[in-house]
């Protein structure tokens, strides 16, 4: 008996709803492009109305920090999707955006051994980076290295 994949009956639901969307004599809905972010990285964000209030879904996945009325800074904290919503003095919606936040992937290496990963950043030198997805013992590590360093400078005040 055949028994098709959970990856199988998605693409089938998909090209189901997709088929249903686009009949013909029906507008094709809008969709827009996400904001993509990266995470560990900022990223200038504009909007067309001064903003005074900023929502994010999920403050763990990106942040927003208010540079002026009209410029955002987004910061990708964790990989994930959540959203975006800037509202006027009014309280009108300016921006209500989808942000996706990926994570880096150019000069960087990872190194599977089983269940274990480790992720390299390689500039042009590959050294251990801590990234969120390594195994726990190796980010733990590269942790309490990075805070140790870190409270050396604390010191030189």
């Amino acid at each position: 008996m055949f028994k098709p994949s959970k990856s199988c009956l998605t693409a089938a639901i998909a090209g189901c709803l997709f088929a249903f969307a686009a009949l013909p004599g029906q507008a094709e809905p809008a969709v827009a492009e996400p904001v993509v972010v990266t995470v560990d990285r900022a990223k200038v964000f504009r909007i067309s109305r001064p903003a005074a209030t900023v929502i994010i879904g999920n403050p763990a996945i990106a942040d927003a920090t208010v540079e002026d009325d009209v410029t955002l800074v987004l910061t990708g904290r964790s990989f994930g999707v959540t959203n975006l919503i800037v509202l006027d003095h009014d309280g009108e919606p300016v921006v209500d955006e989808t942000v996706v936040v990926r994570g880096h992937e150019a000069n960087t290496v990872r190194i599977y051994r089983r269940e274990e990963r480790v992720t390299l950043a390689c500039a042009p030198v590959c050294e251990p980076t801590l990234t969120i997805g390594d195994s726990a013992d190796r980010f733990e590590f590269a942790q309490q290295q990075i805070t140790a360093r870190n409270s050396l400078s604390e010191g030189a005040k």
